[in-house]
């Protein structure tokens, strides 16, 4: 398994405290700058592996800056602690935005990026709980990871444990049946310290979900199932810390954040090719341009 960076886990710990110490939690140029360095981030590695999914790692980068930046109570230098809150990336495939996050956080040192799919790497194409600290379970066959959240949530409250369990999962991955069966569970057994956040992105491998299988009336299916629903611009972070915050009624949370695929990237943007094409040469350089300005 990686490290922890000690620099990197110690500056996240001296960033949390300053944002507690100062009072400001309003103030999220923090979370921006730690979500344009997660996508230029994004960008080479899938330059340098040929390999990924830049649409659906582009559009969860807020989402994954936003909780690791200031919502999750974890520490990169304790990546086992058990008091840990839980974090499920249900959308595996989107594994490069999520490396990308742990990196800048001191999961692991940042050099480790560029082995992104490499042979024998530990940056696998879907991420691996054995090789990878900041993983709480394998993902990459959608309608998997919300259950084993559901579960987390579940073994929190059976043990009388204060974490909280968090899992985001991709819309179009919404139209595995396992993930409402998931949904119902966690209703029925009243897991307010679960919030699932849908990346609602309206595109999949090929089409956009409308066209393939319809998910809408979206918030109403959530809350015929039993959950507190809360919807959010998936790209403010301010209106997803709002949006992320505990249960008021007891029940699930969950939070429908509304993005763009391929977020931040002007020729990737909102467009169903993207879900797994590479960008050549210069295209990732005019990419690289557009995420420093």
């Amino acid at each position: 398994m990686l490290k922890p960076d000690p620099d990197g886990a110690e500056r996240f710990r001296v960033r949390r405290r300053r944002i507690a110490d100062e009072g400001s939690p309003t103030d999220t140029h923090d979370l921006q700058l730690l979500a344009t360095e997660v996508r230029r981030s994004v960008v080479r590695m899938i330059d340098k592996a040929q390999l990924g999914h830049i649409g659906g790692d582009l559009s969860v980068t807020d989402i994954l800056a936003t909780l690791f930046g200031r919502v999750l109570d974890v520490d990169p230098g304790e990546p086992r602690r058990p008091d840990r809150d839980r974090f499920i990336l249900s959308k595996g495939h989107c594994s490069a935005s999520l490396y990308a996050t742990l990196a800048h956080c001191g999961y692991f040192p940042l050099s480790e990026l560029s082995t992104f799919m490499a042979p024998l790497s530990p940056l696998n194409g879907h991420p691996n709980r054995t090789k990878v600290p900041g993983v709480e379970t394998n993902t990459g066959p959608l309608g998997h990871g919300f259950p084993v959240a559901v579960g987390c949530a579940l073994a929190a409250k059976l043990s009388g444990r204060s974490y909280r369990t968090y899992v985001v999962l991709g819309d179009g991955e919404l139209q595995e049946g396992s993930n409402w069966e998931a949904a119902m569970t966690a209703a029925h057994y009243d897991l307010g310290s679960l919030t699932a956040i849908v990346d609602r992105n309206r595109l999949q491998q090929g089409a956009r979900t409308e066209d393939t299988k319809r998910l809408e009336p979206l918030a109403d299916k959530w809350t015929s199932f039993g959950w507190e629903l809360r919807e959010a611009d998936g790209h403010d972070h301010a209106e997803l810390l709002s949006a992320l915050r505990p249960s008021t009624t007891g029940r699930p949370v969950a939070v429908v954040a509304h993005t763009v695929k391929g977020k931040g990237v002007s020729f990737i943007e909102d467009r169903v090719e993207w879900h797994h094409k590479v960008p050549d040469a210069r295209q990732v350089h005019a990419a690289l341009e557009e995420l420093s300005r």
